[in-house]
């Protein structure tokens, strides 16, 4: 089994060196490109008796300088690519090692109306999301939030051979995500499909042609003027007027184009990169062909066409130098032209550019899943059976809990199976059921778990374990609690759920908490639910004997030379030992 820290730490090393590397070669270019300009200078200066000469040396002397230049300027971009591709492997090293709680939370995606969002450490400081968060645009972010909020439990499999084929593909997914942060994009993909989708064009169609005819009539009033077959030189610059004439007829609506357009220009920039690395990637897996092939379905590649739309972007945006709007507008027409080739653009791609966008982030999303499974070779991905024990799984952990400090339990519960665990504060409880809840959702997502074998029986996933009142809503915590439970019970009246529930009914006192809580585990085992429910009342454990598809687990604590002592163990039967008085009395509270 590879250990992932070894590439890490060997990559760190290969990027580095060659960032240095790439920083001596452009430091020797910048040398050169001064040698070059002064020398030019210099034999321009020599020469200068000799006006021909002179213009030779000139000439060649600009050409290698824009030689050099573009070098300068690829070595640029390659240094910054290896540089990112240093960070992100740094990055890995610091999170393996628990060094993640300052990167995203992803706390925005919360939300208490969904069936588990809130419950499960899903989301926040420390959750899962933080840990396996590896996104570099927006669009991607979200993605992966919603793919892990889906409950989705169709077409497991697929999303297991294509997280399975991208865990391996780890050069490919950090080029991936080092090509993302590169650039940085201020406008959201979905306002950019917007405008698109909604951009009236203003320019007519003889447009296509006018632009042309007017260079070509201003090339040859340049040549007439220079023949001296034109006699009033004037007439040049009647006709420069004439053209600004022409295009401030639409200079309004080109203005606001180009407002528009100079919101995107980024954006289609990096797209367009990022769309050349999945359309040249060999893909085997079904998910990851179906998304290939979207954006290949074209007479032309998505990649090509975000390309031309990106250098007609960066055409109209030259508008912004004066000299090059006076002239190229008075003599050529450019912001016609240009205003005219975007326009057609959005007429013929406008529509389809959603479905690149979307091809764009679910790879970004991906990408963090892939890298998730290659971190965690010793996790397994469920088998996924249709029939049999919804979850049985061998020394099953939390995934964000250390190996070493990690207790792991075996677990095995049936279709309509129901769980009551009882145990004694900071026991395991509240832990063992998100546990339970991520292996839930990992495995619909995809994902590997953290087990040693997992057989698993799609189901969708409801919780019902953090709940507070609400000030706004004038909503008292008892109602709250209520309002959630009642959420569920009308959830599973329309499909099977995996119900997990952390003491219900925390809002009222304990002997009407008791009478309501057996009822409503009842009215669950009635309707052939599914799930597990953790709770400090003992008197619940005493369904087992009435009712023969619910089962009693607990987790113990004992006192040991007047210390508390916690195994983390899951075992059958009713917790005895409870550790509330002893921890007032420890604490000096009583």
């Amino acid at each position: 089994m590879k250990n992932p820290l070894d590439y890490y730490n060997k990559h760190i090393e290969t990027y580095t060196a060659e960032v240095k590397r790439l920083t001596n070669k452009m430091t020797l270019l910048s040398m050169y490109r001064i040698a070059v300009f002064l020398l030019t200078v210099f034999g321009v200066y020599m020469a200068f008796s000799k006006w021909q000469v002179s213009v030779v040396i000139a000439v060649v002397g600009i050409i290698i300088f824009v030689i050099l230049l573009s070098k300068y300027t690829n070595l640029k971009g390659t240094k910054a690519l290896n540089k990112a591709l240093v960070n992100i492997n740094e990055d890995e090293v610091k999170i393996a090692s628990g060094d993640f709680h300052n990167r995203l939370g992803g706390s925005e995606f919360q939300d208490p109306n969904h069936f588990y969002s809130l419950d499960i450490d899903l989301f926040g400081r420390g959750s899962f999301f933080q840990f396996i968060n590896r996104t570099a645009i927006n669009e991607g972010t979200q993605k992966l939030a919603d793919t892990l909020k889906a409950n989705d439990v169709n077409d497991i499999v697929l999303r297991q051979e294509a997280i399975k084929e991208l865990k391996d593909k780890i050069n490919w997914r950090q080029h991936y995500t080092a090509t993302s942060s590169l650039v940085h994009v201020e406008t959201p993909a979905k306002q950019i499909i917007h405008w698109l989708q909604n951009h009236k064009a203003f320019l007519p169609k003889a447009m296509q042609w006018l632009p042309m005819v007017f260079t070509i009539l201003s090339l040859l009033i340049f040549t007439l003027t220079v023949l001296n077959l034109i006699s009033n030189q004037a007439f040049i610059g009647y006709w420069l007027l004439i053209g600004l004439g022409i295009t401030g007829t639409y200079i309004k609506k080109i203005s606001v184009l180009a407002s528009n357009t100079d919101k995107v220009r980024d954006t289609f920039r990096q797209y367009a990169l990022l769309l050349d690395l999945i359309e040249n990637e060999q893909f085997s897996s079904e998910l990851l062909q179906q998304k290939q092939q979207k954006i290949q379905s074209h007479n032309k590649k998505a990649s090509i066409v975000f390309k031309e739309f990106s250098k007609s972007l960066d055409a109209l945006d030259n508008r912004n130098n004066l000299i090059g709007a006076i002239f190229g507008n008075g003599y050529f027409l450019a912001d016609i032209k240009n205003s005219y080739r975007i326009e057609q653009w959005i007429k013929q791609h406008g529509n389809k550019v959603s479905d690149w966008f979307e091809t764009v982030s679910f790879f970004d999303a991906y990408n963090s899943l892939g890298n998730y499974a290659y971190n965690h070779p010793d996790y397994v991905f469920p088998i996924i059976v249709n029939n049999g024990s919804v979850i049985k799984a061998e020394h099953l952990g939390h995934p964000l809990l250390k190996k070493e400090k990690r207790v792991d339990s075996d677990l095995t519960i049936n279709n309509e199976q129901f769980f009551i665990v009882t145990g004694a504060n900071m026991a395991g409880k509240s832990t063992f059921l998100r546990t339970v809840s991520l292996h839930i959702v990992m495995a619909n997502v995809g994902l590997p778990v953290c087990a040693k074998s997992s057989e698993y029986s799609p189901v969708k996933l409801i919780t019902s374990m953090r709940t507070s009142d609400s000030l706004t809503d004038d909503s008292s915590y008892f109602f709250s609690e209520l309002t959630r439970l009642k959420y569920i019970v009308d959830a599973i009246q329309k499909e099977p759920y995996f119900i997990v529930l952390d003491e219900i009914l925390k809002g009222t006192n304990s002997t009407d908490k008791a009478i309501g809580s057996r009822k409503f585990v009842e009215k669950l085992v009635a309707s052939n639910a599914t799930g597990i429910i953790a709770t400090h009342d003992l008197s619940l454990c005493e369904i087992e004997k009435e009712l023969e598809d619910v089962k009693n687990y607990y987790f113990d604590a004992e006192i040991i030379n007047d210390e508390l002592h916690f195994d983390y163990t899951l075992k059958v039967g009713i917790c005895k030992n409870m550790n509330a008085s002893f921890l007032l009395k420890k604490m000096n509270i009583v």
